[in-house]
């Protein structure tokens, strides 16, 4: 397969490769980018047993020093603890600012080994190696990059962009069904912001038949909002669609449910809330539903309007005593919609109703 090549214009540019058996290529593409030096290569237990003897034996052969690094896999390690003992091992192998950090796994795996590259000696190079489709579409791309507080998700971060993103799609084969809907869901939304292509390959539920041009047109549509605002205080606000009302979920659950899970919840709820508020088309809930639903997405939960409200508040969206929502005007267009917090237990309420 060929590989396919999307370029992110930042405050250093990069390119996103995409295609199949890229982690055997792992050397090659590195040093194409950057001298052969020591590198950290930071994975979860799960990956890390799937995929680090590839990646280390590819880098080796291309002169690289590799330095392992695991830790256990899930949510909960996206601590500052974690990143602390991530943070010692990288210092006690003396690694300097002419040496590499590469993230193996998912987001959580991307954004830890990211929150580390931005803060050790101040900032030194790191490469992106997504395993998970949710990885792929979102959080390899655009250099955000966090830890979890008690208080909130992705409370604690920095921008830092990647060297480069090596997608290699065949690491998709084996992620549980659960995991590969729940990176469906980040798509979705690309889809509902701007892709009418991505709709029907949802609306149709034939996303492992189009993959690769799946995480093509999502990285594509990301890399655009990225280009237009990197550090997103303007347009790339509306990549968080769904999320607002999404991490309320995720928190609430205390992050038993899936993230890509509860965007697909949120979502829902805010297209059901601007309806009922009269600035999202009629009929577009009930169309994203569907698409939801097709794909085994969660369309709704269990929580209080009352309990989410409490989540939100912590939100980082969240500007003084106003919040800015990003809900569709129909499916493949959004808009803002700053509220006063005041008002926004009232919109969690309408996007819970189902009756009108």
């Amino acid at each position: 397969m060929s590989i396919q090549t999307i370029h992110v214009t930042a405050s250093r540019d990069y390119d996103v490769l995409i295609g199949s058996g890229l982690l055997k290529e792992t050397g090659k593409h590195l040093r194409a980018v950057h001298a052969p030096c020591r590198v950290a290569v930071i994975s979860d237990s799960n990956v890390a047993a799937l995929y680090m003897d590839t990646v280390l034996a590819s880098l080796k052969e291309e002169g690289f020093e590799t330095l392992p690094f695991r830790f256990p896999a899930g949510e909960r390690s996206k601590t500052l603890d974690v990143v602390s003992g991530m943070l010692d091992f990288i210092a006690n192998h003396h690694l300097t600012r002419t040496d590499l950090i590469v993230a193996l796994g998912g987001g959580v795996t991307g954004d830890m080994a990211g929150f580390a590259a931005a803060t050790y000696l101040r900032g030194i190079d790191y490469v992106q190696i997504p395993t998970t489709l949710l990885a792929a579409v979102d959080s390899s791309v655009g250099g955000k990059t966090a830890v979890d507080l008690r208080a909130g998700k992705n409370l604690v971060g920095a921008f830092k962009q990647p060297l480069c993103v090596l997608c290699d799609i065949d690491t998709f084969d084996t992620l549980p069904e659960e995991v590969f809907r729940d990176g469906c869901a980040e798509c979705i939304k690309y889809g509902v912001l701007e892709s009418p292509s991505l709709l029907k390959i949802f609306s149709e539920g034939t996303a492992k038949e189009h993959i690769a041009d799946v995480v093509a047109e999502s990285v594509r549509i990301k890399a655009d909002y990225v280009a237009k605002d990197e550090f997103d205080t303007g347009v790339r606000r509306f990549l968080n669609l769904g999320h607002t009302i999404g991490h309320a979920v995720e928190r609430t659950a205390k992050y038993s449910l899936m993230h890509g899970h509860c965007v697909a919840i949120g979502m829902v709820m805010i297209s059901r809330a601007g309806e009922k508020l009269g600035l999202t088309e009629p009929g577009t809930t009930d169309a994203l539903i569907r698409i939801c639903e097709t794909n085994g997405l969660p369309v709704s939960c269990d929580y209080s309007a009352e309990a989410l409200l409490e989540s939100a508040l912590s939100d980082k969206k969240r500007r003084g005593e106003q919040i800015t929502l990003i809900l569709p005007k129909k499916l493949g267009a959004c808009m803002e919609h700053t509220v006063p917090v005041s008002e926004l237990e009232s919109i969690l309420r309408l996007g819970k109703e189902t009756s009108v």
